[in-house]
């Protein structure tokens, strides 16, 4: 039992390691791109993998793809496509 646990470990860390770098460094060049563009939308949480965001309904369309090209490239260089689904509702739940 005990070696399974650390066999998952082993597996389990870095992707779960590097899965957190991605998000923070999409995180870091989108609150960027929000700013150096003129939005007044805001990123207002993360959850996991999921970044949530209160948008302007007049930024929504030029925002999502934006929000998605910076989390896709978030890390460049990995030999796996990164997919980016984004949600839209008036909260989480809808949004999902």
């Amino acid at each position: 039992l005990a070696r399974g646990n650390a066999e998952r470990m082993a597996i389990n860390t870095p992707i779960q390691g590097t899965a957190a770098d991605m998000i923070k460094l999409a995180m870091v060049k989108l609150q960027a791109a929000l700013k150096s563009g003129g939005f007044q939308s805001k990123m207002i949480l993360q959850v996991h993998d999921e970044l949530v965001f209160d948008v302007r309904r007049d930024e929504l369309e030029p925002l999502k793809p934006l929000i998605e090209q910076h989390m896709r490239e978030a890390l460049p260089g990995l030999k796996v496509p990164i997919v980016v689904e984004i949600g839209v509702g008036e909260n989480w739940l809808e949004a999902h």
